[in-house]
């Protein structure tokens, strides 16, 4: 005689999966009978103007205007001011090539400036003061001049 092909193994394997569809059934008949109307009203969510997600609509009364012309995306601009003068400290200069680095006085910033953008003649160590000015590759120290 041959031995059975079903072992213990396969008959609670068997048991699991039934169990599983029984459970996703009883789920599925518990959702169709707690569900609501499914209508557009029930899906809408609003936010209040604390940015919270909420069911009420948000009162009209409390309804801003505003200009399209006032929002500003991405960063303000600078506002112009009197004093745009940097002041800073010559910490290298190449006589050869007529460049140098400027650091800031109040701050760790180091600047480039060519021999082009100076007013007069700094060299190494030269208190200077210079206006800043944006570039392709960065900030540089323009209408450099010797601090008095």
């Amino acid at each position: 005689m041959a031995k059975s092909q079903e072992t213990y193994s396969k008959k609670e394997k068997e048991k699991k999966k039934l169990r599983k569809r029984q459970d996703k059934a009883a789920k599925r008949e518990e959702r169709k009978a707690n569900a609501t109307s499914g209508s557009l009203d029930d899906m809408i969510a609003y936010v209040d103007e604390f940015g919270n997600i909420v069911d009420t609509p948000p009162d009209p009364t409390k309804k801003k205007k505003v200009k399209a012309e006032n929002i500003e995306i991405g960063i303000p601009k600078k506002e112009e001011s009197d004093s745009d003068e940097l002041k800073g400290r010559v910490d290298y200069y190449n006589h050869d090539r007529g460049y140098g680095f400027i650091k800031e006085l109040n701050g760790n910033n180091k600047y480039f400036y060519h021999v082009n953008n100076t007013i007069d003649e700094v060299d190494e160590g030269h208190l200077v003061s210079f206006e800043l000015e944006k570039s392709d590759r960065g900030l540089n120290a323009i209408n450099v001049k010797k601090a008095i």
